[in-house]
């Protein structure tokens, strides 16, 4: 089936927003969330900068059972998708278990949960650790948290391709959809701001070591030097365009075209684009705005302007990278970028990529210092994760 399919519901948590409305509110005017990391102490490492959540209290938001058995990515993401969910207009409650379904996204579970649990295990022991454990460190523990919290009993799953996730989490529920499901939550919220996870984060040798937020996360600038880590995301309402206007909902766009490629050297990236715009039957020149992968390392940047350049020609389309403000969110990144697509649809203006200065030698019409008033119908959001996962979804308002 070729169904058109949806969004409806946004429910964001970033660094710069808790909330679609403070989010927008920040990232329209180029806020960054981006700082020395407080939630432990960071000074024996290289990095010392992250895109930290706050104001975030989880019981304010969820019931007090569930805070024994969750991680910080898991409350994240249940509220997440309490606001999507609200966002859309949907009570689950009313809609059959078994026409509702989840799919996330994750880069590493509930990493936080696990440390203090295998902190308990070397100091106390065996008896002293969570039953919880058993599946509160789990990729799929997003999923089962929020299926579980909604009564939502159809077709659910986790992609884990890093960085490229949120992407390709969105596409499975659109195939879900097409099939036949009448709602799915989908896309992603990752946290991994915890010493045994910041240990990790550095094995990639990708972290921005720079003590300056302002210099710290510059993709396609001469002076980049990696990324600044962060955490959140955005859980995403799915339905298709026959249901949603069948019960009068707001409409923020369509998931137009999807692709997806395994190759680190370069031309999987061009491909994947090409593949999504020809699944949208769209051209290079119907698209108003690319939001980018920005990796923020010289030749990853090389390689994903070069893709731009080759696709839309030099300069051919407005660029942003709204993650400076966010940093890296890992899983969420993308979905955050998507999400941040059909907001700057809705009000035709491109936010932008702050603190950068974009080298000439890249081609790229890159939107930076401040937002770019445009008519915006057609967003590509790019995404890759470590190792050679490329994905590129083409969205219309």
């Amino acid at each position: 089936m070729t169904a058109s399919v949806v969004v409806t519901g946004l429910g964001i948590t970033a660094p710069n927003g808790l909330g679609t409305k403070d989010y927008w509110s920040a990232t329209r005017v180029g806020k960054s969330g981006i700082g020395p990391l407080t939630r432990f102490d960071a000074t024996p490492y290289p990095a010392k900068l992250a895109g930290e959540i706050d104001g975030f209290t989880a019981r304010e938001h969820l019931p007090s059972r569930l805070l024994p058995q969750t991680d910080q990515v898991t409350r994240l993401s249940l509220v997440a998708a309490d606001w999507a969910l609200a966002d859309a207009g949907v009570s689950p409650a009313d809609l059959p278990a078994f026409g509702m379904g989840v799919i996330t996204a994750s880069s590493a579970g509930g990493f936080e949960f696990s440390q203090n649990e295998l902190k308990s295990l070397w100091s106390k022991g065996g008896e002293h650790v969570s039953a919880y454990q058993s599946f509160a460190w789990f990729y799929a523990v997003n999923t089962g948290q929020i299926s579980i919290r909604n009564g939502m009993k159809g077709p659910s799953g986790v992609i884990v391709t890093d960085d490229a996730g949120g992407l390709d989490a969105v596409a499975q529920a659109r195939r879900q959809i097409r099939k036949g499901t009448s709602l799915v939550v989908a896309g992603a919220v990752d946290a991994l701001l915890c010493s045994w996870g910041w240990v990790g984060l550095h094995t990639s040798g990708r972290l921005s070591t720079a003590n300056d937020p302002g210099l710290a996360y510059l993709p396609f600038d001469d002076r980049a030097a990696g990324h600044v880590p962060g955490e959140g995301g955005a859980l995403l309402v799915l339905e298709s365009a026959d249901s949603a206007r069948g019960r009068g909902a707001r409409v923020y766009g369509e998931i137009a075209g999807y692709a997806a490629t395994f190759d680190g050297r370069g031309p999987g990236l061009r491909k994947a684009v090409e593949l999504a715009l020809a699944d949208a039957r769209l051209a290079p020149s119907d698209v108003d705005v690319v939001f980018a992968d920005a990796a923020a390392e010289p030749e990853r940047d090389r390689i994903e302007a070069r893709t731009l350049v080759d696709v839309f020609g030099h300069r051919g389309v407005p660029v942003t990278a709204p993650k400076t403000m966010t940093g890296r969110l890992y899983a969420g990144a993308a979905a955050l970028d998507l999400a941040t697509a059909f907001l700057a649809m809705a009000e035709g203006l491109i936010p932008p990529t702050v603190n950068t200065e974009p080298a000439d030698r890249y081609g790229l019409d890159l939107v930076t210092s401040q937002a770019r008033a445009a008519e915006l119908r057609t967003a590509l959001v790019l995404a890759r994760g470590h190792g050679g996962f490329n994905a590129a979804m083409v969205v219309r308002s």
